[in-house]
């Protein structure tokens, strides 16, 4: 997955200048490039296992889009108490709502997001990575070597394009662990609280899990770019914060929408998942080809490699950023 942000998003703004795109064009070039080649590069891993992207946590098109709704749900909910709750005691205060802009911009930030960060990253991390751990070692060391693979990506991604940029004549950003100007260790530590949620979200079902994982990352960005940087983007609605501290709210509201998964789980999601043992136990703890075999497995397996990107435009700045307002 670092591979491919890093050149994605080191090709894409480049390829995007010849073709004489600008605007959410321009931004949709290099993300179609990351997941074009995170992808099938997930896919192709699996066959050569013997196994396919159900596998991994994708179902059909109507459990996909069950499962992206309750990831989706379940993290707006969780941010919406948070937020709410710091309105009321004065730390947050809102702007007049400009309801065409923000939907529009909602509609364009869902699919640059998706096919930068979201799919990509999902499938590859969540998907295929936490799959192959599965499937040796138990669901706690599972989440933990995912999430550690997840905090590795943005530094790779920065050497790739930093490697891949000046080949094309284009413009590498700074290489390191954390965007320009951020705390690497600040960074690092947000990264792993929503790292761990994105793990909580695709085990909290069995039909297409991977897709709670999907709906929950597109949700976190697309409520901290409203949120937190809903001028810089122009997205109709924003929030101004009464200290820099308020930012501490991001993480909360990744641990009671972490509680919000985990207790979906518990509760059997609607579709009898009952917890992280049950929903890839067994099933993951055999090889791929062993599993293709088993009409227990399809529902209910998961992995992961990573993706994470954005373009270099100033309408998507830095997709590190994003998760950190």
């Amino acid at each position: 997955m670092g591979v491919a942000l890093g050149a994605g998003t080191a090709v894409g703004p480049v390829l995007a200048g010849g073709l004489g795109l600008t605007g959410f064009a321009a931004r949709l070039v290099p993300a179609t490039l990351v997941s074009a080649m995170a992808v099938p590069l997930a896919v192709v891993a699996l066959r050569r296992r013997g196994g396919s992207l159900r596998d991994i946590g994708f179902g059909g098109p109507v459990g996909n889009l069950r499962a992206l709704c309750v990831g989706a749900g379940v993290t707006c909910g969780a941010a919406a108490i948070v937020l709410g709750v710091a309105t009321a005691a004065g730390l947050l205060s809102w702007s007049r709502p400009d309801l065409p802009k923000l939907a529009g911009f909602l509609v364009a930030n869902g699919v640059i997001a998706l096919l930068l960060e979201a799919l990509p990253e999902e499938t590859t991390l969540r998907g295929h990575t936490w799959t192959a751990l599965r499937g040796r070692f138990g669901g706690v060391v599972s989440a933990l070597g995912t999430t550690a693979v997840f905090l590795v990506v943005p530094g790779l991604s920065s050497v790739v394009e930093a490697g891949v940029a000046p080949l094309v004549g284009g413009d590498a950003g700074p290489v390191g662990l954390a965007p320009g100007g951020q705390d690497p260790v600040d960074y690092l530590i947000l990264l792993t609280f929503f790292g761990l949620m994105l793990i909580t979200a695709r085990t909290a079902t069995r039909r297409a899990p991977l897709c709670v994982g999907i709906g929950a990352h597109l949700a976190f960005l697309s409520v901290n770019r409203v949120v937190f940087e809903g001028d810089q983007r122009d997205a109709g609605w924003s929030v101004h914060l009464s200290s820099p501290d308020v930012k501490l709210l991001v993480p909360v509201y990744l641990l009671v929408a972490t509680a919000g998964f985990a207790m979906w789980r518990r509760l059997g999601g609607g579709d009898g998942a009952s917890g992280l043992e049950t929903e890839a136990g067994s099933t993951a703890s055999a090889p791929f080809r062993t599993l293709r075999s088993s009409s227990r497995f399809r529902p209910r397996n998961d992995s992961g490699n990573n993706s994470r990107a954005n373009s270099h435009s100033a309408s998507d700045s830095s997709w590190r950023r994003i998760t950190t307002p």
